[in-house]
């Protein structure tokens, strides 16, 4: 891990990328609020990561910023797949 700096940008691009697809795909299908639940978890995932960056009382600095790290992964491919699915 670079630093929490780097890790926050992560967290904004990749949830934003996320936003972004989840946008393009509704507007194609001409159905805006199928997407809006979605947009809604990721945004929700956003604030739930940030907090954890930002979290004072952590012992073990390393594997909690590379568990985020995984988190993001794992959240974002969940949001990519269900933005998929409609």
């Amino acid at each position: 891990m670079a630093s929490i700096k780097n890790l926050k940008k992560d967290i904004n691009y990749v949830l934003g990328d996320v936003i972004e697809y989840a946008l393009d795909v509704t507007a194609l299908k001409n159905e805006p609020q199928k997407g809006d639940a979605i947009i809604d978890e990721a945004i929700e995932t956003f604030d739930a990561l940030i907090e954890k960056v930002n979290a004072k009382n952590v012992e073990n600095k390393k594997a909690h910023f590379k568990a985020i790290n995984q988190e993001l992964e794992d959240k974002a491919k969940a949001l990519v797949e269900k933005i998929s699915k409609l």
